[in-house]
């Protein structure tokens, strides 16, 4: 059995059931994060490294996708004979410095956080960023609010593959029918959608449009605990 199946047959805790969510499952650049703006800090210094210009605009063809989608993306562009390793590397070295020295939390992370959790319902990260940049945010915004974390280079197929979210459900012991999703991007909008969550969108970077069983929001200000029980009643 390969390691991913096993991620998927082993729950962290008893099978989740009763009303309301199973449990609610969080992305993180983006979503619980102002991360995008240091992502295109160290994108731009990287792609200065190897010859070429970098702006917003690249950025966005990137928003919600895995590192080494980005490093192939960059390569391409220069045509840099750079090892794929050093560029990911150099990557994940400039968003651990600046993540090390500080978290910006978008509006409404903390307090939902803290509702989540002080109502007692499960809840999870998930996110398509490695374990290095994660370790980190889960310090700054506080490991207590997670039963577990998915990485994306933990799992064999990231976002917009439904992978990361089935993974998250499966070791929760939760339906994934009966987890809420909140993500920022049109790939992490597809992943938790294409898993049968139900999906919150806060649109970051990319405009995400409204569709039928998705909820669409400009702020994590407008979400609160009740909304999400709603959701899944």
């Amino acid at each position: 059995m390969d390691r991913v199946v096993s991620l998927l047959v082993r729950p962290v805790r008893e099978v989740v059931t009763g009303a309301g969510p199973h449990a609610v499952l969080f992305d993180m650049d983006g979503l619980l994060i102002d991360s995008e703006r240091v992502w295109l800090e160290v994108e731009s210094e990287v792609m200065a490294w190897l010859g070429g210009e970098w702006s917003p605009a690249h950025q966005e063809r990137l928003v919600g996708g895995s590192l080494y989608l980005a490093v192939d993306y960059m390569l391409e562009l220069t045509g840099a004979d750079a090892p794929r390793e050093e560029v990911g590397r150099r990557m994940l070295d400039g968003m651990v410095e600046r993540l090390g020295a500080c978290v910006p939390m978008m509006p409404g992370a903390k307090e939902l956080l803290a509702e989540v959790r002080a109502a007692g319902v499960t809840a999870a990260l998930v996110s398509s960023s490695h374990r290095r940049l994660i370790e980190p945010v889960l310090d700054a915004v506080g490991r207590e609010h997670f039963a577990l974390s998915v990485a994306g280079d933990e799992v064999a197929r990231t976002k917009p593959h439904p992978e990361p979210y089935l993974t998250a459900a499966a070791r929760l012991g939760a339906d994934p029918a009966r987890c809420v999703v909140l993500e920022d991007s049109p790939n992490g909008v597809a992943a938790a959608e294409a898993a049968g969550c139900v999906t919150v969108a806060v649109p970051g970077l990319l405009p995400i449009p409204p569709a039928p069983g998705r909820t669409v929001v400009a702020s994590l200000r407008e979400v609160d605990l009740e909304r999400l029980r709603s959701l899944v009643a």
